[in-house]
């Protein structure tokens, strides 16, 4: 297993310093399994000012499709040959079809009643459940045995910076034959390293990041949970592997909770770096891809200039493909560890 890490600096004449010689160091680093680049540069604290939430919900409640007065309503249903009652439920959370698809089997999956939850406030149970709304409405489509039912994804856009359109919390559930970029390309570098190597490459990462710990933040049952070495986001991405898992289908109960449990850990860290949006998806190998493991990745979501609502994606991101990460991991990491 090896972490490629360039170290590169830049000069330049500093005009805060009387025009003097500063130097700025940056970092090329290379993921280990797919060769994908990422720059670590751009550096600056890690903390950030929340906003005045009362001004950024004020009035959102009273358009949301998501609230409980509505969602019955508003919201359409699957046709009688995918899902004969038109929606699922579990509790209060509700999935139904997405009103813009990603895909040809795409739901939204409400995350109970509350219009808004912070951070600190969302309890596992509630993700939990939201995940075993979307396990149901993958086996259903499993009974029905439907063309697309071979990649079962989540994802999770919290709050606007993340993507997110509406306040209330929501994930994207969706089942696909045609895997996303990311995902194609983790799964053929991971059949590759298999056929290589005779070895899981997700097995041999946890066994090595083990070893170095600076990237380890722990384990809850089968899951571990790492600092990503070479993130997409611009404030690092962690990712929590289940061992001897490939593929969404065959996660347990337990295993949706441990998910849910380290989810609501990393939370509680990232509001005290003043972080309040995140991205989320599940990984997924198809039933038989035994070189796949099932993997979530968190990405936390910040602007880079608050006041005027920049975005952390910019043209570099956007258009080279190439991501921004403005701490080292292993730093970043330090200040999520104590949770776990």
């Amino acid at each position: 297993m090896e972490f490629e890490a360039i170290t590169r600096e830049t000069v330049l004449l500093d005009p805060s310093n009387d025009m003097a010689p500063k130097r700025i160091p940056n970092e090329l680093r290379k993921d280990p399994l797919t060769g994908r680049t990422a720059r670590v540069c751009h550096f600056r604290e890690l903390k950030w000012k929340k906003p005045d939430f009362d001004k950024l919900l004020a009035g959102t409640e009273s358009w949301c499709p998501f609230c409980p007065d509505k969602v019955f309503k508003v919201t359409p249903c699957f046709p009688e040959d995918i899902l004969p009652e038109g929606r699922l439920t579990l509790g209060n959370k509700v999935l139904f079809p997405n009103i813009a698809p990603y895909d040809r089997m795409s739901a939204v999956a409400t995350l109970g009643n509350r219009h808004y939850i912070s951070m600190t406030e969302m309890e596992p149970e509630r993700i939990a459940e939201g995940f075993r709304l979307a396990i149901k409405y993958f086996h259903r489509l499993e009974d029905i045995d439907h063309p697309e039912s071979i990649y079962h994804l989540l994802s999770w856009n919290y709050m606007p910076a993340s993507g997110s359109s509406i306040i209330h919390p929501h994930l994207q559930v969706f089942a696909t034959s045609v895997a996303p970029n990311f995902l194609r390309r983790k799964l053929e570098a991971a059949k590759r390293y298999m056929d290589e190597n005779k070895s899981n490459f997700w097995d041999d990462l946890i066994t090595a990041e083990k070893k170095i710990h600076d990237r380890f933040l722990g384990t809850i049952g089968r899951t571990t949970w790492l600092s990503v070495f070479a993130p997409l986001g611009s404030v690092g991405d962690v990712i929590a592997v289940v061992d001897s898992v490939c593929s969404t289908l065959q996660l347990s109960d337990g295993d949706l909770r441990d998910l849910a449990t380290g989810l609501t850990r990393l939370m509680t860290a990232y509001d005290r770096m003043g972080i309040y949006n995140f991205n989320m998806s599940f990984y997924s190998g198809a039933r038989h891809d035994d070189h796949a493991r099932f993997h979530m990745i968190i990405s936390p979501r910040i602007y880079f200039n608050p006041a005027i609502g920049t975005p952390d994606v910019a043209s570099f991101n956007r258009l080279f493909g190439e991501s921004v990460c403005m701490g080292f991991p292993e730093e970043i990491n330090k200040l999520l560890r104590s949770e776990f």
